[in-house]
């Protein structure tokens, strides 16, 4: 908490979040597919939903909907940007606002929960359970332990433009964030640790501002058997594919997982 959510809370970050519109990538959007016909109409829990980019995705779903964010700037934009739907400011990891069985389907996108760490992740799995229905659902997106992400490295990377403004304001941006990159990624990594199915490693997201784990899929379905879900479905994020369990997932970066209640 006390890396990422400064990090969270900056304007830039914020403007960033504001910007985003649409799915985050093909897993997303058939994850979705695949759950949105059974909660149709019924009450939903949006976990982390920073300045609203999911609203869009799940209001046509169900206007029974509720979203939270653990950050104050967050809340305040996205509140501004969509000021007729119930936005809260709270965290995943304490849902006692809610009492049990309150919704048919909880949604924690775009990676959220490796935002805290292990033992919080267990607490968010297990409140999470709490105010789901019986048979409920719950989707959410974590990064991929055995992809290429543990292997980020600080680099300079300008977006290209054939437009000289663009390419020449890319490049100051570049430029200027480079040397908080550098220092970051010196901080932060002094927190990394690697276990045999999840770490805990500072990510290049944010100039490498942020502290997140990663988890293997054999890891992550143990995790939510052990806070009573079983695993339905997992989409990979490039391809949108179901995952098996002995798929290759080198090149994933990330997984959207659909668990049920039992």
């Amino acid at each position: 908490d006390a890396v990422n959510r400064p990090t969270w809370a900056r304007r830039d970050t914020v403007r960033i979040y504001e910007r985003l519109h649409g799915v985050t990538d093909p897993g997303e959007q058939a994850a979705l597919d695949y759950v949105a016909p059974r909660v149709q109409g019924r009450a939903i829990l949006d976990i982390g939903v920073g300045a609203g980019r999911t609203i869009d995705l799940l209001r046509p779903v169900s206007r029974d909907y509720i979203g939270i964010d653990y950050t104050q700037e967050m809340v305040l934009a996205c509140r501004k940007q969509h000021p007729d739907v119930r936005i809260e400011q709270m965290d995943a990891r304490d849902l006692h606002a809610f009492e049990d069985g309150r919704f048919a389907f909880v949604m924690f996108s775009y990676n959220g929960i490796d935002s805290v760490g292990p033992q919080d992740r267990r607490r968010v799995l297990r409140e999470v359970h709490r105010v789901l229905q019986p048979q409920g659902l719950f989707m959410f997106s974590g990064h991929n332990q055995h992809g290429p992400g543990p292997g980020e490295r600080p680099h300079m990377h300008i977006p290209f433009s054939w437009n000289p403004l663009k390419l020449g304001w890319r490049s100051f941006k570049s430029i200027r964030a480079w040397p908080r990159t550098l220092m970051n990624h010196k901080r932060f990594s002094a927190l990394n640790e690697r276990h045999e199915g999840w770490s805990v490693l500072n990510a290049g997201a944010h100039e490498f501002g942020v502290v997140i784990m990663f988890t293997s899929l054999a890891e992550q379905k143990r995790q939510l058997r052990e806070a009573g879900f079983e695993c339905e479905a997992v989409f990979d994020n490039k391809r949108g594919q179901r995952v098996g369990d002995d798929a290759d997932t080198s090149d994933m970066w990330w997984f959207h997982y659909v668990a049920r209640k039992v």
